[in-house]
């Protein structure tokens, strides 16, 4: 049955049948896009414990970040790209949380309760690397997780944009003793009190506008941080998906 979300295979006659995996991404994809909680997915999709614990077993095993991986290889060689990228845009965003819930903490200066989102984006706006603390963190000792997290991810990493405050604590000096990239920080032009579109930030406020359109990211409602870094990721997967289908058919 397709509403049922298990397969009708034979070798199940004795057993529980299998999930049909198509069926538990919808339903993960159906929460991440609606928000709605995990208790209240349709009937039409498996059973929300059995698409939770395929969820959580695949977060707890990697899977969703490696098949982001290979999702923005496969993007970036589309766009005519290297599989590795030269250049990284850093930037935050601090989230209310919902209740309760790992690692929050007060931002003085947006005065939000809640947690920080840090993303290191490419010059497509994919992204590298998503690391989520408490919004009590600086952003220049917040950034040093996700930097720290690049060496691994980006081996070609030469230059990282950011703006000034990631300037502060010494940030830039560690950044080149340590992997001997260039922190250059973006700043405001002088005496310019409107709007202005700052090089290469851009990039990574239009990726922070792209998960922003998934209503699960309308607040942090995960009590543990790597659930928030994990959604994140899944909704990039359904991006470049869908953007790598749409170039397929023409």
């Amino acid at each position: 049955m397709a509403g049922s979300g298990q397969t009708s295979d034979a070798s199940s006659a004795t057993g529980r049948p299998p999930l049909a995996r198509r069926w538990v991404l919808n339903a993960i994809l159906y929460v991440l896009r609606t928000g709605c909680q995990w208790r209240q997915l349709p009937k039409d999709f498996p059973p929300w414990k059995s698409v939770y614990t395929v969820f959580w077993r695949w977060r707890k095993a990697g899977i969703w970040k490696q098949v982001h991986d290979l999702l923005r290889d496969q993007c970036r060689r589309a766009a005519g790209k290297r599989r590795l990228s030269r250049v990284a845009i850093v930037d935050s965003q601090a989230v209310r949380t919902a209740e309760g819930g790992e690692f929050r903490g007060y931002d003085a200066g947006k005065k939000i309760t809640g947690r920080t989102w840090h993303l290191a984006v490419d010059t497509l706006g994919l992204v590298w690397m998503a690391v989520v603390h408490g919004a009590d963190l600086q952003d220049h000792v917040g950034a040093a997780f996700v930097i720290a997290r690049l060496k691994a991810a980006c081996r070609r990493l030469k230059v990282i944009f950011a703006d000034s405050a990631y300037g502060r604590g010494g940030l830039p000096e560690w950044v080149r003793a340590t992997f001997g990239w260039t922190l250059q920080t973006v700043l405001r032009p002088v005496r310019t009190a409107s709007f202005v579109v700052l090089p290469k930030r851009w990039i990574v406020e239009r990726t922070f506008g792209w998960i922003g359109r998934y209503r699960r990211h309308s607040k942090d409602y995960e009590r543990n941080p790597e659930t928030s870094a994990t959604f994140i990721y899944i909704a990039m997967i359904n991006l470049m998906s869908r953007r790598l289908a749409r170039q397929s058919t023409l």
